[in-house]
């Protein structure tokens, strides 16, 4: 099979753990049939097996095309990194799982994700990788068996250019809840022609950039439910904190480069764009954007939490968690499954490829950038994003991660018609539409999480 397509992990990422350092180990299978094989040394002409990984971002995919090669040219295993199009992951992998040659390693989001996929998951329990992981927080387990096991961990928050806040007569330490975040904003407002700047990017809602809000920005609530109540996931959501949800939407939108009529037209691209030029102070992302800011200079780049207006929030670092778990097909051929389980296993331990995995600038052999994650395995490095290490300054200082709670959001319809009724509430901004997006939270949760039993 021919390496076709685009791929990337998601992006530069958070380790809320303490750095750690350890070696690598051969797999072992929990499938007595399957052969243990060493992936580091294996002669080519032993090789045996193909790995075929559909990956789901295309950020990263030069990188892992080159990682594949790397991988093959040591040991005569064929590797395929296919990715599919934006918002298109799901629908790819059911018609690419349907095929001949289905993908040998695929990912899913957490627990909602698994629920899909669980019957094609091998048992990684005692696998050579699972005993490299750093925490078994990062393991995705279904009753003892471990369906997946995630392989970058992310931050996100409130990105500001600490050079236009200071221009605006402020700092980070002016800004510790949401009612501070309010004042900084609309004092920025009311000052913008003056100052030549707004407060916030436009909070786009076009899909390469709505995610943002009707997923990430809507983590913040459901995490403070599941705070309050004591759970970790729900088939029934309250929206305890939807009013907390409003606030922050409307500082967001009405605070912002454009009027919120125009929301519906705005892309990823014209928040980066805005962000970059100087045009705004606020700009909503993780740190996986490091790449597309870096020319403001790291020395400029700071990051707050997302304060929504909670009892203390003042004690609330960024959101960090992660979506992305590696997951192996046990129905693919047995040497398939061992080769597959070799990569990842190779991924993770050997010293070029968690530099690849890792590194910055140039940490490629070809010369080219990494990947810039933070892998959740005892060989990761320290990272050159300055804004992960902006993320492990928050921990280093007692502030508690919000955790991403939105792996439990129940379907991505319930996700697009959040966004949609979010839209139409920026347009018109009246209680009988907010009505419209406390309905697509509240109900349409039951009704997606009772569909998808």
């Amino acid at each position: 099979m021919r390496k076709k397509g685009l791929v990337a992990l998601c992006l530069a990422a958070l380790m809320t753990t303490t750095a750690l350092t350890g070696c690598g180990g051969n797999d072992s299978s929990n499938d007595s049939s399957t052969k243990n094989s060493d992936a580091g040394s294996s002669a080519k002409s032993e090789a045996k097996g193909k790995v075929y990984y559909l990956n789901f971002k295309p950020e990263a995919d030069a990188q892992w095309q080159e990682l594949a090669d790397m991988y093959t040219e040591k040991t005569g295993v064929e590797v395929t990194v296919v990715t599919a199009a934006s918002g298109q992951y799901e629908t790819t992998l059911k018609s690419e799982m349907g095929k001949d040659e289905a993908p040998t390693l695929f990912q899913v989001n957490g627990p909602v994700g698994l629920a899909s996929w669980k019957d094609y998951c091998y048992d990684l329990k005692d696998a050579a990788i699972t005993k490299e992981v750093s925490s078994d927080d990062f393991l995705l387990k279904d009753g003892d068996a471990v369906d997946g096991i995630g392989y970058a961990i992310e931050s996100y928050g409130i990105i500001y250019n600490k050079n236009l806040l200071k221009k605006a007569g402020y700092s980070e330490d002016d800004i510790k809840n949401f009612a501070d975040l309010k004042k900084v904003a609309e004092d920025i407002t009311a000052r913008s022609k003056e100052l030549g700047f707004s407060a916030f990017t436009s909070a786009g809602m076009d899909g390469s950039s709505d995610w943002r809000f009707k997923t990430h920005l809507a983590n913040l609530p459901v995490y403070y439910e599941y705070q309050a109540d004591g759970i970790d996931q729900t088939d029934a959501i309250k929206g305890t904190y939807l009013d907390n949800y409003r606030n922050i939407w409307d500082l967001y939108i009405n605070n912002s480069t454009v009027s919120p009529k125009q929301l519906s037209t705005k892309t990823g691209d014209d928040a980066v764009a805005e962000f970059v030029t100087e045009k705004a102070v606020f700009y909503q992302n993780g740190t996986w954007a490091y790449s597309d800011i870096a020319d403001l200079g790291d020395e400029n780049l700071g990051m707050l939490p997302i304060y929504i207006g909670v009892d203390g929030e003042e004690n609330q670092g960024l959101c960090t968690g992660t979506e992305n778990y590696w997951c192996v097909n046990k129905k693919a051929p047995e040497e398939d499954v061992q080769a597959t389980l070799d990569f990842i296993n190779w991924c993770v331990t050997d010293d070029a490829a968690v530099k690849c995995m890792c590194g910055a600038a140039g940490a490629m052999p070809s010369g080219q950038d990494g990947m810039g994650f933070v892998i959740p395995f005892k060989k990761n490095l320290e990272s050159d994003n300055p804004l992960v290490n902006i993320a492990n300054e928050y921990v280093k200082n007692g502030k508690k991660p919000v955790s991403w709670n939105f792996t439990t959001m129940p379907s991505e319809q319930w996700k697009n018609d959040l966004g949609s009724a979010l839209t139409t509430y920026a347009s018109d901004q009246n209680d009988k539409n907010w009505d419209l997006v406390k309905k697509a939270f509240v109900d349409n949760w039951a009704k997606e999480a009772k569909a998808s039993k």
